[in-house]
C-alpha cells in the first residue's frame, strides 16, 4: 500500500475539488439535487452488455441490472449512501455497473429505500430486508449473494445481518462496506481526529451527521441503527475500505476489530489521504481503480 505522500496526481486534485464543493454553499444549491429526490429512474446509458429494469416494491423501487449472456451466479445487493437522509442517485447507477463487472458479470439489486425525515428508522432497515428476502424468493440462493454498501448503506448492510441472525434466517456470502457508517452516536476518536482535514464532512456540525433525524426516538446504540455495537459471531467474511481522511474512520476500525474478535474473517483496507466513498470516482484515479480490484479479488477468495 502507498503512503499519503504518494498519492496520485489526480486523487489530489479531486480531494481538494470535493473540499472546494462541500465547503461553497453557492455550489452546492446551484449542482446538488435535493435529498430526498430519487434518481432510479433517470435515464441512464449502460454499455450495450447490460440491461435494467425498475422492480416497484410499493414501499420503494429496485433497479435490477443484468449482465447479457453471464454465466456468474453472482447477485450483488446494493444499499447506497447519503446518510439516510439521500435517495437514490445516478451515481449508484454507475457503481452497479462497476459491481456486475467486478463480480465476472453479477447480476445488480440497487435498493431505493425510504429516507429520514419522512421515514426514520426502521423504514430503511425494513426495506432492505423487503429486498432481500424478495431476490430469495425469486429463487437465488444466500450463497450466492453479496450485500455492498457505502457509508450509510454500508450500516445497514451490517444492521440487515443483526435482524437476519436474530431471525434464524440465512445470511448472505459477503459484506463489501466502503467507508461504512456504523456508529449513528458518533464517539469514534475519527470524528475529531479527522473534523478539519475531511474534505466532505470535515469543518460542520450538520445534522446529518452529528444531529440525523433518522434516530428518531430509537437508541442510537441500538445495533439495528448503529450495527457496532451488535454482536458479530456468525457474520459473513467482510471486505470493509476505508479513507484515512475521513471522519467516519473509526467506525471501520471498530467494526473490523469487532467482527475479528468474533471469529469474522474480515479485511481492513484504509487507503492513506482518501475521503470518504472515494471509490465513487470508479476509475478516475489509480487509488479508486485500486479499490475496485480489490472488491475484484475479493469476489474471487469468496467464490
Amino acid at each position: 500500500m502507498y503512503t499519503e505522500d504518494e498519492l496520485s496526481k489526480k486523487a489530489k486534485i479531486v480531494s481538494r475539488l470535493v473540499a472546494e464543493f462541500n465547503n461553497n454553499d453557492k455550489l452546492v444549491s446551484l449542482f446538488a439535487t435535493p435529498n430526498n429526490v430519487s434518481e432510479i429512474e433517470t435515464a441512464f446509458e449502460y454499455p450495450p452488455h447490460l440491461s435494467s429494469e425498475i422492480i416497484d416494491m410499493k414501499e420503494f423501487k429496485m433497479e435490477k441490472l443484468v449482465w447479457k449472456d453471464s454465466t456468474s451466479s453472482w447477485v450483488i445487493l446494493q444499499l447506497h449512501g447519503g446518510g439516510y437522509l439521500g435517495a437514490f442517485k445516478r451515481i449508484y447507477k454507475r457503481m452497479a455497473g462497476l459491481y456486475s463487472e467486478v463480480s465476472g458479470g453479477g447480476t445488480v439489486f440497487s435498493v431505493d429505500y425510504r429516507v429520514a425525515p419522512e421515514y426514520p428508522f426502521p423504514a430503511a432497515l425494513d426495506d432492505a430486508l423487503k429486498a432481500y428476502e424478495w431476490i430469495l424468493e425469486q429463487g437465488y440462493s444466500p450463497e450466492n449473494i453479496v450485500i455492498a454498501g457505502d457509508s450509510a448503506g454500508g450500516g445497514l448492510a451490517l444492521a440487515l445481518c443483526h435482524v437476519l441472525k436474530s431471525r434464524w434466517q440465512k445470511m448472505p456470502a459477503g459484506l463489501v462496506l466502503m467507508s461504512p457508517w456504523t456508529d449513528l452516536a458518533t464517539t469514534g476518536p475519527s470524528y475529531e481526529e479527522n473534523y478539519e482535514v475531511d474534505p466532505v464532512f470535515g469543518n460542520s456540525r450538520a445534522g446529518l451527521i452529528f444531529d440525523n433525524p433518522y434516530i428518531g426516538d430509537a437508541d442510537p446504540k441500538d445495533p439495528r441503527i448503529s450495527p457496532q455495537y451488535g454482536d458479530f459471531t456468525g457474520f459473513p467474511c467482510m471486505l470493509i475500505q476505508a479513507g484515512s481522511n475521513e471522519m467516519l474512520l473509526s467506525d471501520s476500525e471498530y467494526t473490523a476489530a469487532k467482527a475479528k474478535a468474533a471469529g469474522v474473517k474480515v479485511r481492513l483496507s484504509v487507503y492513506p489521504g482518501m475521503f470518504h466513498v472515494f471509490q465513487t470516482a470508479g476509475t478516475i484515479f489509480e487509488e479508486s481503480k485500486m479499490a475496485w480490484a480489490e472488491v475484484k479479488r475479493f469476489f474471487q477468495e469468496i467464490y
